[in-house]
């Protein structure tokens, strides 16, 4: 198997025209760092199993050089690569109905929230139909990261210690929610966490475990939420129809039972490293804790209606976002 990543300017690979035939090569971009735990776990094995297969090469070019993660999507829809990156939450102006995975629905593992989240976007899903076929895109594979938690700098005793406190969100369904806990939410990239909990600008954060430790953010919290569900991130790979189209019928195969196998095996690796890295953390100091009964109950009542009011919105906008959350919750009861 050949995978290069090719550190060649944008203007460069942009200047060569589309990517090259599909049966030979496939150009694959996003914009994770070269050895990031999503592609490792979902874009490489995927890869190496094409790869294994078929004898297909792919050129691989991470970490933005085609283009930012917001860009992603035209990269795939322009054939300036054949795969790419898709997060819906960087385009929700292009992918609102798609965000619906992110939303605080009742699962605890990455591997339900996958599972539910690839029944409704694999092509023919209730997702794929309403949103990604009008793009002329499908996804090959998916993945939901681990739940978020809340991480605080302070002691938590329930739902009453967010009060007042000021929490980062990435925006989103995310604001909503940290808004009904009584907290303010405010809005920053990740690598600014660490310097705003250390001058008190905020006082928590909403974080999966496994973004904890690489910012080094344990030394400056005390307690943090467990076992709940406070909102996921959505990862897909797409093609565009126009390269799908390209390829034969037993490379199209290929390609799907692949996909099909990244997305079940990476949900698997997210959530041993989700463990691995929620035990180095209370290794750190940091207290993990669990609601009383009365708080889970007012917690989910709260999150339900982050969900009726996500669908709702949607609603008003005249797209499906009502029928899509019931596809995703009758998917998460299977």
């Amino acid at each position: 198997m050949k995978i290069t990543a090719i550190a060649a300017a944008t203007l460069a690979v942009l200047a060569a025209g589309p990517a090259a035939s599909a049966d030979q090569t496939l150009r694959v971009a996003d914009s994770f760092p070269v050895g990031h735990y999503i592609s490792e776990s979902l874009l490489k094995p995927f890869m190496a199993e094409v790869a294994e297969k078929t004898g297909t090469e792919f050129e691989y070019f991470p970490a933005q050089q085609l283009g930012k993660a917001k860009d992603m999507l035209n990269i795939a829809q322009t054939g300036v690569a054949d795969i790419a990156y898709v997060a819906p939450a960087y385009i929700s102006d292009k992918l609102p109905i798609a965000t619906v995975g992110e939303l605080p629905e009742d699962y605890t593992s990455p591997c339900e929230g996958t599972a539910a989240f690839w029944e409704i976007a694999k092509p023919g899903g209730a997702l794929d139909k309403a949103e990604f076929q009008p793009l002329g895109v499908r996804a090959l594979m998916v993945l939901l990261l681990a739940p978020n938690q809340l991480f605080l700098s302070k002691e938590l005793t329930g739902l009453d210690s967010f009060a007042g406190l000021k929490i980062r969100t990435s925006g989103g369904v995310k604001e909503n929610l940290i808004t009904k806990l009584g907290a303010v939410p405010v809005q920053m990239a990740a690598p600014e966490i660490r310097t705003s909990l250390d001058r008190g600008t905020i006082d928590g954060a909403l974080l999966p475990h496994s973004s904890v430790p690489p910012y080094d953010l344990v030394p400056l919290l005390k307690s943090a939420t467990e076992g709940v569900n406070l909102a996921s991130f959505v990862v897909t790979y797409m093609i565009s129809d126009a390269a799908w189209n390209k390829l034969s019928p037993e490379m199209q195969a290929v390609l799907t039972e692949a996909g099909e196998n990244a997305t079940r095996e990476a949900c698997k690796s997210i959530d041993r490293l989700d463990g691995e890295d929620k035990a180095k953390i209370a290794a750190g100091g940091v207290e993990f804790v669990s609601l009383s009964a009365e708080d889970a109950a007012k917690l989910k009542a709260m999150t339900l209606a982050v969900s009726d009011e996500w669908a709702a919105e949607q609603d008003g906008f005249g797209r499906p976002g009502a029928e899509i959350l019931a596809a995703f919750r009758a998917a998460l009861a299977k």
